[in-house]
């Protein structure tokens, strides 16, 4: 039997934790976050920090962990990219490395498959573990409003994220299945999984 590896991705507010969530708790798909695994391999000591550390500096390392704001001084600088480059190289292979290493645990426990839940699924290259690929999707405004409530935002720091990430026509080109979720509660949520049910039944 084969064992489906779903890459779920989308742009911040859409969705992508409310679909992660049913295909685990209602499906039996394991759950791999790859935002989560990233923070575990950064805040401890991992061959992932060695060499961010080696690659910035001992100055990003404080306590043993990944002092985040002195890494971002470095790669958010003006005329940073290539830096900002060299940081995603880094970690986009050790987060991913690890991902493979959680997929074949879930196989090897029983899971019905895996989710692979990555914002950054296409630009890392990590739909090349993925059987499939799933882009969750929602209007700008819609968004808007779920991440200043979900993150606490103001206005302001919200359209500055949402401008950072890619346009909708971006997920309609690459994934596989292109999911809606504009509406709002109990309504959205039962469209939204009904969608997650057909999915689930397609990939089982």
């Amino acid at each position: 039997m084969s064992f489906p590896i779903l890459g779920l991705t989308g742009p911040s507010g859409a969705g992508k934790g409310l679909v992660a969530k049913h295909l685990q708790d209602a499906h039996g798909f394991a759950w791999i976050d790859t935002d989560a695994v990233y923070h575990e391999l950064t805040n401890s000591p991992s061959p992932c920090l060695a060499e961010l550390q080696e690659a910035f500096g001992t100055d990003v390392i404080k306590d043993g962990t990944l002092d985040r704001k002195a890494l971002a001084a470095i790669v958010f600088a003006p005329d940073a990219k290539d830096k900002l480059e060299l940081l995603n190289r880094i970690t986009h292979k050790h987060v991913i490395a690890e991902s493979e290493k959680r997929i074949e645990a879930a196989k090897q426990r029983g899971a019905r498959g895996a989710i692979l839940d990555a914002p950054l699924l296409f630009e890392a290259g990590a739909d090349a573990l993925c059987t499939h690929t799933c882009a969750m999707i929602a209007d700008r405004e819609v968004r808007k409003a779920r991440i200043m409530v979900r993150d606490n935002l103001s206005e302001d720091a919200a359209n500055k994220r949402l401008d950072a990430q890619k346009p909708v026509a971006f997920y309609a080109e690459k994934a596989d299945f292109l999911f809606e979720n504009n509406l709002q509660g109990t309504d959205g949520i039962d469209a939204t999984l009904a969608l997650v049910n057909a999915l689930a039944k397609e990939l089982l």
